[in-house]
């Protein structure tokens, strides 16, 4: 190859991948905690750092810091001088519904939830992050109680993303494929898609599987790139990027929050 092809080849490998480049859309986290140290001024700079846009997602529901209307001003006061951040309210719980009126919860710019704490047929809360409080009698009958739940969840509660999604407590993560089957699998995407519910991509748990994504995304489900920190030990959102790779999304395949302060609403 002569010095003229070496030069044209070269121009273009760049051209090629700097069109790449510009193909990538920006990224939202948008479950993104202040806790563990991470303070909003920590937020703001990687936030800056990364180039990641953050929705700030604060608790809700029994035995959080916010658990009733009278304190949803007082998370308003604090994010009112960040605009560029999205407003999240998690969602505790299955009481959350009947503890917040609707005037409160439409304050926020989006409210996602997951299932990680139910009440089994015993009448025993399960809190299924803490080893301590999750109780598998028999671990078939305990995922079909669970993908019960997130199907009510998405059918009941007035929220616009589940997350954490296909979650699995420690003594059964390890097992996760053999859990979660293709037929669960369908039944989560089925209720999430007839009630508009976009679906977490996590970058902390790495959750859910490339095949539940590819089942969703088939299905016209939407989807959201989130973290669920503690700390402010994370970066990057990779797994939600190599997810986007590996499935082909776009960002018309992700839900787009409304942000309400910034908008004047």
């Amino acid at each position: 190859m002569n010095k003229s092809n070496i030069l044209i080849a070269v121009a273009a490998f760049l051209l090629a991948t700097g069109c790449a480049k510009k193909s990538d859309f920006p990224i939202t986290d948008l479950h993104i905690h202040l806790k563990g140290g991470f303070t909003i001024e920590d937020a703001v700079k990687k936030s800056k750092a990364e180039n990641i846009g953050y929705g700030i997602a604060f608790n809700c529901g029994l035995k959080f810091p916010v658990h009733s209307d009278s304190q949803i001003d007082s998370v308003l006061n604090i994010m009112k001088d960040y605009p560029q951040f999205y407003l999240a309210m998690q969602a505790e719980g299955r009481e959350w519904v009947n503890m917040f009126s609707k005037e409160s919860i439409a304050k926020f710019d989006y409210v996602f939830t997951d299932a990680m704490t139910f009440t089994d047929e015993k009448g025993r809360r399960n809190r299924i992050w803490l080893k301590e409080e999750t109780w598998i009698d028999d671990e078939q009958a305990f995922m079909e109680h669970y993908v019960n739940t997130i199907v009510k969840i998405m059918s009941e509660e007035p929220i616009n993303i589940y997350v954490n999604p296909t979650f699995l407590p420690a003594q059964m993560a390890d097992r996760y494929d053999s859990f979660w089957t293709r037929d669960r699998m369908d039944r989560v995407i089925k209720a999430a898609k007839a009630n508009n519910i976009a679906i977490e991509i996590n970058n902390r748990y790495k959750i859910p599987s490339l095949e539940f994504i590819r089942r969703a995304h088939k299905a016209g489900v939407l989807f959201t790139v989130g973290t669920n920190n503690t700390d402010g030990n994370f970066s990057g959102a990779e797994y939600a990027r190599e997810m986007i790779k590996k499935c082909k999304l776009t960002i018309n395949d992700f839900y787009q929050p409304v942000n309400k302060r910034s908008n004047g609403l």
